[in-house]
């Protein structure tokens, strides 16, 4: 090739050089910031500020007034938020809400710990199925859940009969509609849709917990409840915490199971806060005071996700 040619080719390959080279010091570092990196969440961003931020501060305006949906509103200020503390009416749901924690996070976790814990011990054929079974109810529509339990729990329902059957007929009632055992009623179908979702998650964790550990633990003569406190718990606060926000969340949204079994009755013993929004709202014509409770609840939800987050995860930090 001719010294010509050679340099006619230097020339012409230098420019792209010197793109190539202002390309790559624009681009910067690996792992630096990059502004276009905010167009690829532009679009959730948008869609979540449309359906869920402009909602909720629409709420937040109309929990500031008296407002009956179709006539003019007239200003209440923080009433309706005061009435929260100082009305039963508005406390109870609240109340109520608390009340079934225990049933849709606390008994759940209680009895997911348990089984993984007994798992990690013994060896269980058909564990998948297992799991599929329990995991069920979770992929169940809580209405068609709700009717199933509705009519267990009538009084010519299945419990009642399994009860007269053994010789319990004295205890036998309409248990949706008894004022004392209503919610609890109502929890307990919490706790058997939320249980498998706990059990699922604690096996899961149960299974990347090393056998080792297990093994040593026994060496040193622990037993099974040492074993438990030991190793198992302490592996699988991830996945608690997972499934305490989980159940939590689901505890305080509660509103399709009430309104299909209960209706909030009787006289309002198994009213909770979104059932609540509901029948102010669309039912009784009081849109300002639905909006603050509402409001209230997606705030008391926000902080009893972030303390049970911190309580169980935080600690490692």
């Amino acid at each position: 090739m001719s010294q010509h040619a050679t340099s006619r080719r230097t020339v012409a390959t230098r420019p792209l050089e010197r793109a190539g080279g202002r390309r790559r010091r624009r681009r910067g570092s690996p792992g630096e910031p990059r502004q276009v990196g905010y167009l690829y969440i532009l679009p959730a961003v948008a869609l979540f500020a449309l359906f869920v931020l402009i909602p909720f501060g629409q709420s937040i305006w109309y929990s500031l007034y008296n407002w009956d949906g179709l006539s003019v509103a007239t200003w209440a200020g923080g009433s309706n938020y005061a009435a929260i503390f100082t009305d039963p009416t508005f406390r109870g749901p609240f109340v109520h809400a608390l009340i079934l924690l225990l049933f849709y996070s606390f008994l759940p976790i209680v009895i997911g710990l348990l089984l993984a814990g007994a798992m990690s011990r013994i060896r269980i054929h058909g564990l998948t199925f297992f799991r599929t079974v329990l995991f069920l109810p979770q992929v169940l529509a809580m209405v068609v859940v709700a009717l199933a339990w509705r009519w267990i729990y009538a009084p010519q329902g299945l419990l009642n009969d399994l009860l007269a059957a053994v010789g319990l007929g004295d205890i036998t009632r309409a248990w949706l509609g008894d004022f004392t055992f209503a919610l609890p009623a109502v929890g307990l179908i919490g706790t058997w849709v939320e249980s498998g979702l706990a059990m699922v998650l604690f096996l899961a964790g149960a299974q990347r917990i090393p056998r080792e550990l297990y093994e040593a633990a026994r060496l040193d003569g622990a037993g099974a409840i040492r074993e438990f406190f030991a190793v198992t718990l302490p592996a699988l606060r991830p996945e608690i915490a997972v499934a305490a926000t989980l159940t939590i969340v689901a505890g305080l949204r509660n509103f399709d199971l009430i309104y299909v079994t209960t209706g909030g009755g009787p006289e309002n013993a198994t009213s909770v806060p979104a059932y609540e929004v509901y029948h102010r709202a669309f039912e009784t014509g009081q849109v300002g005071s639905a909006a603050a409770i509402g409001v209230s609840l997606a705030i008391l939800i926000f902080v009893l996700t972030v303390v049970v987050s911190r309580l169980i995860e935080g600690r490692d930090r």
